[in-house]
């Protein structure tokens, strides 16, 4: 059956030539899609030949039909393709031509392409794990084509077995046969293998579900790492992970086995249940079914979720609840759906090992903690040995096998925000999959800032931002860090002209930078946060960005986080910021947001309050004297502390146990966001929210909330309304770390939006320092290209 035609591709001018070369760029190696030219010009009646180059997929079809063929190439690409170009091209006839081929790579051909990034189990290998008469039953590794292991086991490009962790395992008869059909999924399926030639598990799956259901926690070695996993349904498991693994009250994620079964907890829409079902699966943010719209006060949660009645055929397992501790005092959970063949066997054991899919539609009562193991804030443990040392004081069983994991990759997490995806944290699934840029640039390698490190190369037009690395406050991480831009660098073949890193002299990542020996451009931290918008936006010309964020070391020598900037190539204006507050106790007020409410009563004249209201919280007059004196009390135009002063006054969080802790805890409290008029005050392009801090004082925290969000959002578009105008400019870019607020980043697009203004949100990469790599390769690239 002829595939129908995809009008997204045919944007070229008809064919009349009896045969055509075909370039096809973007993600198009590693993912089947010579199988599929090759299917599809056999359909079409065809001759010709496709391979592999240094560009990409090159083809060339010959016969009757041949235009036919190339308006139905784009119909039916391969589910991990990612075409960018199809570009045709008429060419003479061959005489004589009996066949169409698929041909060998030149291995003399310099590599330009990119490894593809891991992928959940497709339902081709689903349907044979659960089919008994299928040589693959139960088998923890299959794979194919189309899903599995990816960027997490290449050692080296081009994508080959023998530069793979499967180098060890060659494949028998029966797989090699597989691998060199092209009629078959699994030709040239990399990591393919089976019972008699591939990987083992070191436990079998009967005993680590025994494990998980008698309260214990057990380690999992995935694709990018260990997780440690317990059951989510047991208050003491769960209470001794979190202890084990000294995560304060930071929430876990939770695996269910589908998102029929993660509507216990969660709203679903359609938006989300793509994000969840799709071949990434990341985390997903989802709003909790135990927290009604009207009903948005915390009061009574962290005592477990009431489940609803279950749907039509509902099994066990309804009215369970979670484990109070999983997300304490959150509107949100963080939930994802297996996408490994051990973590659906998991389930499949509990539903009872029964034949066929049809299972996998209804709701399964297993629920799992599914949390990564990196205790200590250090990098994922990925090695077997590794992981027996670094785990065996948390984990009750820890399972491994021979396969090696060659770069480490959290799972990535992300929500929906104004209709489209938003990462907050990007990895396994989405890297190394390239941010196109708006032209081409020189080689730069760029390596972010302190907190939630990433990094990225450029290459061409296109920007490779590299996995989650972390918070470079330790050495294993800032060897993490090292270790994945040696990594990138390799795979990608690319040698940087120049490094670009963050303003601050004193991070990891700026001395790292330094010992590299390449020209260094640095990159002032909230410049770097807009110029991703942009990047990533295509913007080429001047823009206005709002940087909404906790910290960045300023021009000025100043502690930056409320930026309205005006960026134009590799320069940047600072036009306004937000009043500063002080921080009493320098970085120790950034964990402890009664400090931040005290520097907010000292800021509205009202410090003599501070002793009587602080005084269960700390040494509070000790603080009024910092404050009064300016001793270890630095001011800072951020954001983010504007947010912890105003939890500190609504008495949300005092001291958190976990960065960005209280902010999200006053954010799950909103209901529907309001405005008080006259509660902000510009002037000189300063935003002082003085007059909001005063209303607060005033409410409780619930109505605290709403006031907050929906009054900082009417202030923001205010303040930059005028901005706009004056320049006659119709969008904005908005990014920083408090933009991973739901509420204040879908208010503002529709705020501005109702101005007559496009808010360009983060879509590419995080709206937080996750994004500055990418930031700082696109200032680096715009500075090299002036000089």
């Amino acid at each position: 059956m002829k595939p129908t035609p995809d009008e997204r591709f045919i944007a070229f001018h008809p064919v009349s030539s009896a045969r055509l070369r075909v370039r096809v760029r973007g993600q198009v190696q590693g993912v089947g899609f010579r199988p599929y030219v090759h299917a599809l010009a056999r359909a079409y009646g065809l001759t010709g030949w496709v391979l592999n180059d240094g560009e990409g997929v090159l083809l060339e079809v010959q016969g009757p039909d041949a235009a036919g063929f190339l308006a139905a190439l784009p119909a039916q690409f391969p589910p991990l393709a990612r075409v960018d170009a199809v570009e045709p091209q008429e060419v003479p006839p061959v005489p004589g031509e009996a066949e169409f081929a698929i041909r060998a790579s030149d291995p003399t051909q310099r590599v330009t392409t990119a490894v593809t990034a891991d992928a959940a189990v497709c339902p081709a290998c689903l349907a044979e794990l659960f089919d008994p008469a299928d040589r693959r039953h139960r088998y923890p590794f299959l794979t194919c084509t189309h899903c599995g292991p990816r960027f997490t086991i290449t050692r080296r490009l081009p994508y080959d077995r023998p530069q793979t962790s499967m180098a060890g395992f060659p494949l028998c008869d029966a797989c090699a046969a597989e691998y060199h059909d092209p009629a078959d999924r699994r030709f040239h399926a990399q990591p393919t293998a089976c019972p008699a030639c591939g990987p083992r598990l070191s436990h079998p799956v009967e005993e680590i579900l025994a494990a998980l259901l008698s309260g214990k926690i057990v380690a999992l070695k995935g694709l990018g790492g260990f997780h440690l996993a317990c059951d989510a349904t047991d208050h003491a498991a769960v209470d001794r992970l979190r202890r084990l693994k000294q995560r304060n009250d930071k929430p876990f994620a939770i695996m269910v086995a589908n998102t029929t079964s993660a509507k216990r907890f969660v709203e679903v829409s359609e938006a989300e249940r793509a994000l969840l079902e799709g071949p990434a699966r990341p985390v997903a943010l989802l709003k909790r079914r135990d927290v009604p719209p009207s009903q948005p006060s915390p009061a009574g949660r962290g005592k477990g979720l009431n489940f609803p009645p279950p749907p039509s055929g509902g099994g066990s397992g309804w009215g369970q609840e979670l484990a109070p501790q999983i997300a304490p005092d959150l509107a949100w959970l963080g939930v994802m759906l297996p996408y490994t063949p051990l973590h659906y066997l998991l389930f499949h054991e509990a539903a009872g090992r029964p034949d066929g899919t049809a299972w996998l539609a209804g709701p399964q009562p297993l629920t799992l903690v599914m949390t990564s193991a990196n205790p200590g804030g250090e990098p994922l443990a990925i090695g077997n040995e590794e992981a027996h040392r670094r785990l065996a004081g948390i984990a009750d069983l820890i399972v491994d096998h021979d396969r090696d994991i060659v770069v480490r990759a959290d799972d990535s997490v992300v929500r929906v925000l104004a209709g489209a995806p938003a990462f907050l944290r990007r990895a396994r699934g989405f890297v190394p999959v390239p941010v196109h840029l708006p032209h081409a640039v020189p080689p730069i390698l760029a390596v972010g800032g302190h907190l939630k490190a990433t990094v990225c190369v450029t290459r061409g037009a296109e920007a490779f931002l590299s996995q989650h690395v972390g918070d470079l406050d330790n050495a294993a991480t800032v060897g993490f860090l090292e270790e994945t831009v040696a990594h990138l660098l390799h795979i990608l073949e690319v040698e940087p002209i120049a490094v670009a890193h963050d303003l601050h002299p004193d991070f990891q990542s700026t001395r790292f930078a330094e010992r590299l020996g390449l020209p260094a451009v640095p990159v002032q931290h909230h410049h770097a946060h807009v110029a991703a918008v942009l990047a990533e936006h295509g913007v080429t010309g001047p823009a206005l960005g709002l940087a909404l964020d906790g910290f960045g070391l300023g021009t000025d020598g100043g502690a930056w986080g409320g930026e309205m900037l005006l960026v134009e190539g590799p320069r940047f204006q600072r036009i306004g910021h937000l009043a500063p507050l002080v921080q009493p106790g320098g970085d120790a007020a950034a964990r402890q947001p009664w400090r931040m409410a005290a520097a907010a009563l000292a800021h509205l004249g009202r410090a003599d309050e501070i002793a009587a209201r602080f005084k269960t919280h700390g040494p509070a007059e000790g603080v009024r004297r910092m404050i009064e004196t300016g001793f270890n009390a630095p001011p800072t135009t951020s954001c983010g502390r504007w947010f912890d002063a105003a939890c500190g006054l609504l008495g949300v969080r005092a001291v958190a146990g976990f960065e960005g802790e209280a902010p999200m805890v006053l954010e799950s409290l909103v209901c529907a966001p309001t405005v008080a008029d006259g509660a902000w005050r510009v002037a000189g392009g300063v935003l002082d929210l003085a007059p909001l801090l005063e209303r607060l004082l005033q409410v409780n925290a619930a109505d605290g909330a709403d006031l907050f969000h929906g009054t900082l959002t009417a202030a923001l578009v205010d303040w930059a309304m005028p901005e706009l105008a004056a320049r006659r400019l119709d969008r904005i870019a908005l990014s920083g770390g408090c933009l991973m607020n739901g509420v204040l980043a879908e208010g503002l697009v529709t705020a501005f939006a109702a101005r007559g203004v496009t808010a360009l949100l983060p879509r590419r990469a995080p709206a937080n320092d996750g994004a500055l790599s990418l930031g700082q390769a696109w200032v680096g690239a715009l500075s090299v290209m002036e000089t």
